[in-house]
């Protein structure tokens, strides 16, 4: 091993180590982190903004601006009272309808739109009814990376892996992965409820005011309404086309921000009010986390962990399947699921030149662990970090040690089902 492939590790670990300490805040630590890198020679700056993802982050920062500007029509109060009115404000029953339209809108969009329209949402209701929005956004974050795993476009993971095999289509990913997906998907909201029972309490008085508000009332400026639907609308509809028309997601967010600042915006202020609601300190976390994880696969470390494990399999697809699913899981609940499926793919595709010609259950390992291993920490996926920083722009932060003692005991219930489903359908 080298000199530079141990400072990597070494500041991967510090670095690391802070961010769950939680002393120094995270983005300072991960820029401090990946300049160090940069600083100490370990990666050179051209190959430092080569590893940042900007299809996350111009997809995160185009569809926070949309939200901010759409949030000023009233129009999140609305769905937040229609819901609790279709419950009858039961906080119980609020947290597995919000959980399932989270994962549902996270499979049929991406698990980051999702949440992002989905925070401000859950804010409002649980305002109105003087409830711990903690357990609502933590079931929300879990259930987006669970919605996220039953698509071709619900997760990062799945875009690339199916963009990497051309036979695993759209279709193939819904086949395969949507019915365990659900299944995961229900197990995992009962434990919640039964999880937060005590949590999930309000007062009658509290109750009957909300049933008895019309949504309608909530709604403050129609015609900014109007013109917020049409661009979500064209933006939504860019989401589903986006392969055929070659486009990335971050250009089709980016596109119906500024086209939303054009036709809404009547002065500067405007302008401002939109950029200040960006959470710009989760953008510059993932700059640095992005240059952290690019300093690992610089050197080397992530394929020499990567291609050791497959090594220990000894060709054998059982093996090779149970150690790619769980390998991932923990690997994406600590390490961005991107960069290391990145790594992965190519070394599933030598495995088929090594012998093992039935890869397909390699595939959908990789793609159960990645997505459903982003539950076992807060930055193990995108929407964990912009609810962390939604929820801390509201005075509720979600601390590393809170979303831990549930997220990760939960990805090892997803992936204990996942391992059940992969063995008894294509093993």
């Amino acid at each position: 091993m080298t000199n530079q492939a141990i400072l990597a590790i070494g500041i991967f670990l510090v670095s690391y180590g802070l961010i769950i300490s939680e002393k120094i805040h995270r983005t300072i630590v991960a820029i401090l982190g990946g300049l160090l890198l940069l600083l100490l020679g370990v990666i050179d700056q051209e190959a430092a903004i080569h590893h940042i993802d900007f299809n996350t982050l111009g997809l995160l920062i185009g569809m926070m601006i949309i939200v901010a500007i759409t949030a000023k029509t009233g129009v999140f109060n609305y769905v937040a009272i229609g819901a609790a009115k279709k419950v009858k404000a039961d906080p119980k029953k609020l947290l597995i309808a919000l959980s399932f339209i989270t994962a549902v809108f996270s499979a049929l969009l991406d698990n980051v739109t999702t949440v992002l329209l989905m925070a401000p949402v859950t804010f409002s209701l649980t305002r109105q009814l003087q409830l711990n929005p903690l357990p609502y956004l933590i079931s929300q974050i879990i259930a987006s990376n669970i919605g996220g795993t039953a698509t071709l476009i619900g997760d990062p993971p799945n875009i690339m892996i199916g963009s990497a095999v051309k036979e695993l289509t759209f279709v193939a990913f819904i086949n395969n992965l949507a019915a365990i997906s659900f299944i995961i998907l229900l197990v995992v909201l009962y434990i919640l409820s039964y999880l937060y029972r005590n949590d999930l309490k309000t007062q009658d008085q509290l109750k009957n005011m909300l049933l008895k508000r019309d949504p309608k009332v909530e709604i403050m400026d129609i015609i900014l309404l109007k013109k917020c639907l049409f661009v979500i609308g064209l933006t939504f509809a860019g989401f589903f086309t986006h392969q055929a028309l070659h486009l990335e997601s971050a250009t089709i967010a980016l596109t119906g921000a500024f086209l939303l600042l054009l036709i809404t915006s009547k002065d500067e202020q405007d302008l401002e009010h939109a950029f200040v609601k960006v959470e710009w300190l989760t953008i510059f976390f993932f700059i640095g986390l992005f240059v952290l994880v690019g300093g690992l696969i610089e050197t080397g470390i992530i394929a020499m962990l990567a291609q050791s494990a497959i090594a220990w399999t000894g060709g054998n697809v059982a093996a090779a399947s149970m150690l790619i699913l769980w390998m991932s899981a923990f690997a994406s609940a600590f390490v961005d699921n991107i960069p290391f499926v990145a790594t992965m793919i190519p070394l599933i595709q030598d495995m088929g030149t090594m012998g093992i010609t039935n890869l397909e259950p390699l595939w959908w390992s990789l793609a159960l662990g990645a997505c459903l291993g982003g539950n076992g920490t807060l930055i193990g996926a995108s929407a964990n970090l912009i609810v962390a920083g939604l929820a801390a722009q509201e005075g509720h932060p979600i601390s590393f040690i809170t979303f831990i003692k549930v997220g990760f005991p939960i990805m090892l219930i997803s992936i204990a089902i996942s391992s059940v489903y992969i063995y008894l359908r294509y093993l």
